[in-house]
C-alpha cells in the first residue's frame, strides 16, 4: 500500500505499524515525534498504531535554527548542487562523482531502447538518495515534450520532469512558446515541471504564470562551458520571480557555479563540465564548494558597489615626515 512519509510517496506492506515504518526507514526512536493524518501519537503507542492505505505521517526531530535547505514541491534538499548524468567515460567514474557532488537530484535521458543503447543507467542511481528527473532533452515540439515527459513518468514512478523544448539545433536554444506551452499541459495533467529556459524575464513570468515549479535559465549554450554570460539577467529574474531559480547549462568552472549563487540563484544544474573534467570527481567536489560559498555570499549580502575608492583606513592622522 502507498502512505506519505514526510510528503514523499513511500511503498510499505499491509498492516504495518508506527515502529516498523521507523525501522525500515533507518530510523530510532531516540529524539523523533510523529504524527499521523495530524494527531500527534504517543511513543508508547507507536507499537499498536497500524498504518492505512494514503495515511499521511511527519517524523520530526529538533535541528539547529535556520538549516538552509531548498524546498522544491514539497521536498527538501540540502544540496543545492543538481547534476546530469551523460557524457562521463564510464559508469563508476560516474557514480564516484556523483558522490563526490553531494547532489540529491540528478537527471536522466529518455530514449528508445537500442542494441547500441549500452548498460541502463537507472541500476546504477539509488533512488533512496536521489530524486530521478527524467528530461525532454532532444524535443523540438511541446507535443514531443509531453509525449516523452509522460514516458519518463510511467519509467520513473513519478511525475516530477525537466521540461526541455529545443528551437535551434546549432546553439540548443530553447523554444520558449512551446515551452510554455508544454509547461501548461503538464501541469494540468499533475506534474512538477522545472522548465529549461533563457534568462529572459518575461519567458520566466509566463512559464511561473503557467504553473512551473521552478526555472531555469541557461547560463550558456547547453555543453559549451562559457560561464554565465548574462549575470544581470538572472539578477533579473531572482528580483522578479517567486519560483524556484536553478541556473542551467554552460556552467564551465566552479567560479561560474559560485556567481550563480552570488546572484541568488537557488540551485545549479552541472553536467558536462563535471564529466569531461580530467579528474570527474575533483571537479565534482569544486562544484559542491563553489556553489556553498555561492549560497553563504548571496545569505550574507554583498557591500554595495561604489563609484569611487573609499579607504579602509582612517583619512585623518596619517603621519607626516617633519
Amino acid at each position: 500500500m502507498v502512505i506519505e512519509v514526510n510528503g514523499a510517496r513511500r511503498e510499505v506492506p499491509p498492516g504495518v505499524n508506527l515502529t516498523q515504518l521507523l525501522a525500515a526507514e533507518g530510523l530510532t526512536s531516540e529524539w523523533l515525534a510523529v504524527a499521523v493524518d495530524g494527531t500527534v501519537i504517543a511513543k508508547s503507542s507507536w507499537d499498536t498504531t497500524w498504518l492505512q492505505a494514503g495515511q499521511r505521517v511527519e517524523i520530526v526531530t529538533a535541528m539547529a535554527g535556520g538549516a538552509d535547505q531548498l524546498e522544491l514541491a514539497g521536498e527538501h534538499f540540502s544540496s543545492r548542487l543538481f547534476c546530469g548524468t551523460g557524457k562521463y567515460r564510464t559508469l563508476a567514474l560516474m557514480r564516484q562523482a556523483l558522490a563526490a557532488s553531494g547532489s540529491q537530484l540528478v537527471t536522466v535521458a529518455v530514449r528508445l531502447l537500442e542494441e547500441q543503447s549500452g548498460p541502463p543507467i537507472l541500476p546504477e542511481l539509488d533512488a533512496s538518495r536521489f530524486r530521478i528527473l527524467p528530461n525532454t532533452a532532444g524535443a523540438h515540439s511541446a507535443e514531443q515534450a509531453v509525449h516523452i515527459a509522460r514516458l519518463g513518468r510511467e519509467l520513473i514512478g513519478h511525475g516530477w520532469v525537466k521540461l526541455e523544448v529545443i528551437g535551434d539545433q546549432q546553439t540548443l536554444w530553447p523554444d520558449l512558446t512551446e515551452t510554455i506551452a508544454a509547461t501548461k499541459t503538464l501541469v494540468a495533467d499533475g506534474f512538477v515541471v522545472l522548465a529549461y529556459t533563457s534568462p529572459d524575464l518575461v519567458a520566466a513570468l509566463r512559464l511561473e504564470d503557467a504553473g512551473a515549479a521552478a526555472v531555469m535559465p541557461l547560463a550558456a549554450p547547453i555543453g559549451s562551458g562559457q560561464g554565465l554570460q548574462d549575470w544581470s539577467g538572472i539578477s533579473r529574474l531572482r528580483q522578479r520571480i517567486s519560483a524556484t531559480l536553478v541556473v542551467d547549462a554552460g556552467i564551465g568552472v566552479p567560479s561560474d557555479a559560485c556567481l550563480a549563487m552570488e546572484l541568488g540563484a537557488d540551485a545549479v544544474l552541472v553536467n558536462t563540465a563535471i564529466a569531461r573534467a580530467d579528474d570527474p570527481v575533483g571537479m565534482a567536489n569544486a562544484m559542491r564548494l563553489g556553489v556553498e560559498a555561492g549560497r553563504a555570499a548571496f545569505l550574507a549580502g554583498r557591500m554595495p558597489k561604489l563609484a569611487v575608492a573609499e579607504p579602509s583606513s582612517p583619512a585623518q592622522g596619517v603621519p607626516r615626515p617633519s
